[in-house]
């Protein structure tokens, strides 16, 4: 009976030792899975995703170019994601990565990755000035013959009076008061005449 009893605390024994063995190791193997920052960088962008990080404590993420601020520090907890735009370049610029892991130092990154120049397929305008085009002018028209007919007067001379009236025939307003003034005279003669022949008649 005390056999079994040994042989049993045995077991127990041993089943606690792997117990706590496997415990250790899941410990011991989870940081390898967590803290995983996955970052890229193009011509003209970066992309970051920062997963599995502490969901409790305060983790934070800063992406320089040569040295300025392309994402200013920022705060985040268990994972974060974002796609930057870099600056036109010339030449080659070195984006910076700098992640601090709030659960240990030992989860931070600093790591520096360098973004090529992009090419520029569009052609260059070009500084020669365009040859001017010439001109084409239209041909002169061609003479017609001469057929030795009179020109055609363009027009009739006008006769009537300026406005489309009659022509004036050299009479005027003043001539009815000419004419009472001619009879008055004659009819004055007459009765001069009269008187003259009345008085000789009477003398004699």
């Amino acid at each position: 009976m005390t056999e079994i009893r040994r042989t049993w605390r045995r077991t127990g024994a041993l089943i606690a030792v792997a117990s706590a063995g496997a415990f250790g190791v899941g410990l011991s193997a989870a940081p390898a899975l967590a803290h995983t920052p996955v970052w890229s960088v193009t011509c003209d962008q970066v992309s970051v995703d920062l997963t599995a990080y502490s969901p409790t404590q305060d983790n934070t993420v800063t992406i320089t170019v040569d040295g300025k601020d392309l994402l200013p520090t920022k705060t985040f907890k268990k994972e974060f994601h974002d796609q930057l735009g870099l600056p036109a370049h010339d030449k080659e610029v070195t984006v910076r990565l700098i992640v601090k892991a709030g659960d240990g130092d030992q989860f931070s990154r600093d790591e520096t990755r360098t973004a090529p120049v992009c090419d520029d397929d569009t052609p260059s305008p070009s500084t020669t000035p365009p040859s001017p085009t010439p001109s084409v002018s239209s041909p002169a028209p061609s003479p017609t013959p001469s057929t030795g007919a009179p020109a055609t007067p363009s027009a009739e001379p006008s006769t009537g009076a300026p406005g489309g009236g009659l022509a004036e025939t050299g009479g005027s307003s003043a001539t009815p008061l000419i004419a009472g003034a001619a009879a008055v005279v004659i009819l004055a003669g007459g009765g001069i005449m009269w008187a003259a022949r009345k008085r000789r008649s009477a003398q004699h």
